[in-house]
């Protein structure tokens, strides 16, 4: 196979899943270990990867980020089992921070009958939240049109007042090094806030965000505990760094 030839199916296979191992396309391209480690370096010269131990992953754009609509056709098994392996973490009488997301939204339907009170940003959550009468309290403050979160200093300073036995968080990054990153600086202001506020912190993210970066730190990554459907064999070593749960 020709070297551009090489390159093309490198891109494709990024195009369909978050990352490449170098031992995978190996065994695909039938070439050696070295030409395919040099194949990624030129890649990731070209701005088209990102290297990582053991492979590469996509390149994103710090700034990307999807409305909501967009998020809710993407992985929507994958959301569905994250969902409810968070839910069933929740127990009566717990007050919990439940951050804007899709993933965070899909936890709602498994919260039926749970005698809690929630604490939310996400516009859509507390509409949601309060048709299956489960006690909420939505923060106050602009709202972010992409996602319908709830931004802002009002809302940071209305978070700095309340703590939470568990919160569950949405991320567009998860990455061993860089922790937990999303797109937008206020609201990445106000997940870091929940997180600091609650007992315990968990992150939902379905396994495309797992070794990617976004724009904007919110933590490091052993503040809270990821929760996640799958990972691949190049994105295990998140484990090294906290606790991960594969629903």
């Amino acid at each position: 196979m020709l070297t551009e030839e090489r390159y093309k199916y490198i891109i494709e296979q990024l195009k369909q899943q978050p990352t490449v191992s170098v031992q995978d396309l190996v065994m695909k391209l039938n070439h050696s270990e070295s030409t395919i480690r040099r194949d990624l370096t030129t890649l990731e010269e070209q701005d088209v990867l990102v290297r990582i131990h053991g492979g590469a992953r996509r390149k994103r754009q710090p700034v990307d980020e999807p409305t909501m609509d967009e998020k809710t056709v993407k992985f929507i098994h994958e959301k569905e089992r994250i969902s409810q392996l968070a839910a069933s973490l929740i127990n009566d009488f717990d007050v919990i921070y439940l951050d804007a997301g899709t993933t965070t939204y899909a936890m709602i339907p498994h919260l039926k009958g749970k005698n809690i009170t929630v604490v939310t940003n996400g516009v859509p959550h507390a509409a949601l939240l309060t048709d299956y009468n489960i006690e909420t309290i939505l923060l106050g403050g602009k709202i972010k049109q992409r996602t319908k979160a709830i931004i802002g200093s009002i809302a940071e300073q209305q978070l700095d007042k309340v703590n939470f036995n568990k919160a569950f968080m949405g991320m567009n990054g998860v990455d061993g090094n860089k922790g937990y990153t999303t797109p937008d600086i206020e609201e990445a202001a106000i997940k870091a806030k929940a997180i600091e506020q609650s007992d315990q912190a968990y992150v939902l993210v379905d396994t495309s965000k797992v070794n990617d970066i976004s724009f904007s730190k919110v933590a490091s990554i052993e503040e809270c505990t990821i929760i996640t459907n799958h990972l691949y064999d190049e994105q295990e070593d998140i484990k090294e760094h906290t606790i991960v749960m594969e629903a």
